[in-house]
């Protein structure tokens, strides 16, 4: 099957075809860097991250350019606020959500251009703009006549003329159209400003992504994606520039990522409930809230809270130890290919079972990135996977590790079974070490791994001996360290809450 994705640009699904074979240019816009990154941002990023894996697993090269925009209105008004340059302000929040976004366990985009290093790129598309008769200087600002571009509402669907009857020109106006929008603007007190050819200003919010993504992927690229809420007017008003200056196409597919909404409500200031991805991580594994935004639907409007995050806790529980049942049947067999004619009849049964897996995941996936599908093939795998291991309990090792192999790899590309990040090394350190005290243990070591398996060696030495109560204790100590503790009958297995 094909790889069909939904274009916001024709309204329906399409087979998609690179402008370049087996490469894939997409650009995504990015934040607006004046505070920390927050749960929206999470969802839309969590989302493009999925689609680039799943690039990833079919064998195209990605080239993934998500923009910064580190000039902007909120910018300059925050940073006056706190009395600091605009720029250092906005470079302090570049890499405070950047980060965040690492501990959440998105991959990072192969290139971030930011707006004020591409000022020159931008002038010079707006140059182009004028002088193909689609812009307009009026005293040190320019503007887009959205009336002279033909095609203007092809995305969002808007009507220049309705625009035009719902629109007014506010006094001191400088533009000729109460419907265009600015491209260049004319500095102002307390704001940045660069030299161009109407004065000193600074870029339109439009202008940058129309100029990065030319500049960064070369016209037409293949995917353009966002926020829902991007649609109209930025995405609207990103074609007009870049075909009004090139006048060329720009992308051909057009994604858009559905609004999250939090406990039914539209996240927002006013209502106070914007969630920040690192108060969120205090609470929860960043695995669960991955797993959470990746079984929603990328164009579905997922509706975020506490009890959900329970839900998905569950089903994340569920894979785990399934995960964790593979490993024990295959732990010594990491480097063996498997035999297919060398399995039993039976075997074979499963074999086939594992293969229609992998083919209904990529069905899913193929079927516009249909991640709640996708889940769904797993859980169904899971179960099956279960009820053959429970009626065959002498199955070939390298079947169970073919099994792992293919169940790792298919979670990889819903950001599941990533290796746990260093940022909780220190306080699990601290707390792990504290028990090493608590039972008088060797405490003189660091590596978290080592610590464990001295704590549940202990555990076991205390079980063998009939000691329930201490056993108990010390299962009860590593749960609230934050290690679920599962005793099998290969011995004790721990994984993070």
């Amino acid at each position: 099957m094909s790889l069909k994705i939904y274009n916001s640009l024709s309204r329906k699904k399409e087979t998609f075809e690179p402008v370049m074979k087996n490469n894939v240019k997409m650009y995504v816009c990015g934040m607006t860097v004046y505070s920390d990154a927050h749960i929206g941002h999470a969802r839309t990023y969590l989302a493009f991250d999925v689609i680039r894996r799943y690039f990833d697993y079919k064998n195209f090269k990605v080239t993934y350019v998500q923009n910064i925009t580190d000039v902007d209105d909120k910018i300059i008004d925050a940073a006056n606020k706190e009395g600091v340059d605009p720029l250092k302000y906005s470079k302090r929040f570049t890499d405070i959500c950047l980060n965040d976004l690492d501990l959440l366990g998105i991959r990072r985009a192969d290139i971030y251009p930011k707006a004020s290093d591409t000022i020159d790129d931008m002038i010079d598309m707006i140059l182009e703009i004028i002088n193909n008769g689609y812009g307009y200087e009026s005293d040190g600002d320019v503007y887009f006549s959205v009336e002279k571009f033909e095609d203007y509402g092809k995305l969002s669907g808007q009507k220049v003329e309705e625009m035009r009857a719902g629109a007014r020109i506010d006094p001191g106006d400088k533009k000729n159209s109460s419907i265009d929008f600015a491209l260049w603007k004319k500095s102002k007190p307390g704001e940045p400003a660069w030299d161009s050819p109407w004065g000193k200003g600074r870029p339109g919010w439009h202008i940058e992504c129309s100029a990065m993504s030319s500049k960064f992927l070369g016209l037409p690229f293949d995917i353009h994606g966002g926020g829902m809420d991007l649609r109209f007017p930025h995405h609207e008003n990103e074609i007009a520039q870049a075909e009004a200056a090139k006048g060329n196409g720009f992308a051909n597919f057009w994604m858009h990522i559905g609004l999250l909404t939090v406990d039914g409500e539209k996240m927002s200031k006013s209502i106070g409930n914007i969630v920040n991805v690192r108060e969120l991580l205090k609470s929860w594994d960043a695995e669960v809230i991955r797993m959470f935004f990746a079984q929603a639907h990328y164009r579905s409007p997922p509706d975020f809270s506490e009890k959900a995050l329970e839900d998905v806790k569950k089903g994340l529980d569920r894979l785990y130890r399934f995960k964790e049942k593979l490993e024990s049947l295959c732990k010594d067999f990491d480097n063996t290919s498997l035999d297919v004619d060398e399995l039993s009849d039976n075997e074979k049964k499963y074999y086939f079972l594992i293969e229609d897996f992998k083919s209904n995941f990529e069905k899913s996936m193929d079927d516009d990135f249909n991640t709640p599908k996708a889940f769904a093939v797993m859980f169904e795998f899971v179960n099956s996977s279960n009820r053959f291991l429970e009626l065959n309990s002498d199955v070939n090792p390298l079947l169970c590790r073919y099994s792992l192999d293919v169940f790792v790899k298919l979670g990889n590309v819903l950001t599941l079974f990533q290796s746990k990040s260093d940022k909780y090394d220190d306080s699990i350190k601290k707390s792990l070490k504290s028990l090493l005290s608590k039972y008088d243990l060797s405490d003189d070591i660091d590596n978290v791994d080592d610590i464990l398996k001295i704590l549940l060696d202990f555990r076991e030495n205390a079980r063998r001996n009939k000691k329930w109560d201490v056993a108990d204790l010390i299962r009860s100590d590593l749960y609230e360290a934050g290690f679920e503790i599962q005793d099998t009958d290969e011995g004790p297995v721990w994984r993070k809450k």
